[in-house]
């Protein structure tokens, strides 16, 4: 027998938010609009998407439903129009958060701003960078004679970037700044900056605007 039978399957990474019971338990609520009263049955989990649908659009829930009563006249199937609704509410929702949540919004972010500021990996990679950052780089470590580029530079954090994001973690995205330093080849530059969480999931970013360069 090999070792592989005897040996306990190992957990396996979670691909869903784990199910609440209270959120399969069907409750019953009349809801209310322009002197209509509808009685309906739906999961918890239905009630939640349908009071934060009407929370973003600020509204009731009696006015998403008649609007959904209207588009779909056929009463029977109402409470099947509710959850196709809030199915493709919360889609759209996240279609909305996943075109802010990506590089092209970091960059947008970082064209934006006046002073120096760039985007950076986990392992201190600088993966965006805006113009006054460039011209800061240009200006205090200059190319000499036969250079070409800036391939040859490197950073330093006076904080490590993990400790930078416990930090974030701990006091509610509240900006951390540390010293830094940028070199290339046997120049170097001391500045300090400000460190956010970039607005990206996967992989995990952090946004730098330099305060005194």
């Amino acid at each position: 027998m090999s070792d592989s039978a005897t040996q306990p399957d190992t957990p396996r990474e979670r691909l869903l938010p784990s199910l609440v019971a209270e959120d399969f338990g069907p409750e019953f609520r009349v809801v209310a609009r322009g002197g209509v009263r509808r009685g309906i049955r739906l999961e918890r989990a239905f009630w939640v998407s349908l009071k934060h649908m009407a929370e973003s659009r600020k509204c009731t829930i009696g006015m998403l439903v008649e609007e959904i009563a209207e588009q779909h006249p056929d009463q029977g199937n109402l409470t099947s129009a509710i959850r196709v609704a809030c199915m493709r509410g919360l889609a759209e929702e996240s279609m909305e958060l996943r075109k802010l949540a990506s590089i092209r919004t970091i960059n947008a972010i970082l064209i934006a701003c006046p002073s120096p500021a760039f985007a950076l990996s986990s392992s201190k990679k600088i993966l965006a960078f805006n113009t006054p950052f460039q011209q800061l780089v240009r200006r205090q470590l200059p190319s000499a004679p036969g250079e070409d580029g800036r391939q040859d530079l490197k950073l330093a954090l006076d904080l490590n970037v993990p400790d930078i994001f416990a930090r974030l973690d701990a006091n509610g995205d509240t900006p951390v700044s540390t010293g830094f330093v940028i070199g290339a080849g046997e120049r170097r530059y001391r500045g300090q900056l400000s460190a956010v969480r970039a607005p990206v999931t996967e992989p995990e970013l952090l946004m730098a605007f330099v305060f005194n360069g």
